[in-house]
């Protein structure tokens, strides 16, 4: 008896080594099911290696944007060097919720009332400025996703209407849709690049090509304002973040072109040239469809 009891155990023993060696050769659960594409189609065009273009809304014209969002990865919402407030964005981006362009805002600042504000609102992308410490980019990344790994707040606003649809729940996967841009525009941002691109959440650091240039008082022609560049370029992508340029004449030609992902205005998607070689309500920058706004240059 005692044998047979010692080969059943063993058999039984054997079945189950053998079905735990089966399951352990099987994809697990969060293998076999691949997460799905991300709904920040611009982010996940980032995070394939592919390089991004915008163009750049400074004012409040619902067709001109409807229209120009067609075409290109993201939409430049500015902020920072325009009229534009909250509600114009808000009314533009529910006209047409779903077109091409991912919404995106440059703020003026990292402050919690205007990331809260522009979430709420259904952008999926927010760009601080001239970020000179890790301070600011904690800021930024503070407000822009919900807890547990951040500080935003759960409140009312287009932005759950217009993402959570087709059984998404937005709460549950905006964190991995937002984008959360990082722009560093200054020698002392220069020199702390690694430490602010190392920054929990922060997801891409791109350079503020002008004002880079007017911080630091060389031309972008200099060796000095290009060892300001490489330090940015080879610190962001040490950190394991996204590299990019303000100024989309660098996405070619460049000696950083293969690097750099995210850059403002650009190329559209499909060919088209804004009405007049303007750019979404900007205007004002002839056929150049690469030329960078103002300040941007």
């Amino acid at each position: 008896m005692m044998r047979t009891s010692t080969k059943t155990i063993c058999g039984i023993l054997g079945l189950a080594a053998a079905a735990a060696l089966a399951l352990a050769q099987q994809p697990g659960q969060g293998q076999a099911a691949a997460k799905p594409p991300l709904y920040n189609t611009a982010k996940q065009k980032l995070l394939e290696g592919k390089q991004i273009f915008s163009f750049t809304q400074t004012k409040f014209d619902i067709a001109a944007y409807c229209e120009a969002a067609k075409h290109y990865d993201y939409t430049w919402f500015e902020m920072q060097h325009s009229t534009l407030e909250f509600r114009d964005i808000e009314a533009m981006i529910g006209a047409c919720p779903h077109v091409a362009a991912i919404p995106m805002i440059r703020l003026p600042d990292a402050q919690e009332m205007r990331i809260q504000h522009a979430t709420d609102i259904g952008v999926l992308g927010i760009i601080v400025p001239t970020v000179d410490d890790v301070d600011r980019a904690r800021e930024a990344v503070k407000w822009a996703r919900y807890p547990p790994v951040a500080r935003r707040s759960t409140g009312g606003g287009q932005a759950m209407t217009i993402w959570g649809i087709n059984g998404i729940n937005y709460h549950n996967t905006i964190n991995d849709n937002m984008l959360v841009v990082i722009m560093i525009e200054t020698p002392t941002g220069a020199a702390n690049a690694y430490d602010i691109a190392s920054v929990p959440g922060v997801d891409v650091v791109i350079i503020g090509n002008n004002d880079l240039s007017m911080f630091s008082g060389y031309p972008q022609t200099d060796p000095h304002y290009l060892a300001l560049v490489t330090k940015i370029h080879d610190d962001v992508l040490r950190a394991g973040k996204i590299f990019g340029q303000a100024n989309a004449t660098y996405a070619k030609g460049h000696p950083f072109s293969n690097d750099a992902k995210f850059f403002q205005n650009g190329p559209s998607n499909d060919g088209w040239v804004p009405p007049g070689g303007g750019r979404g309500g900007r205007g004002g920058r002839g056929a150049d469809a690469s030329a960078p706004p103002e300040g941007e240059r």
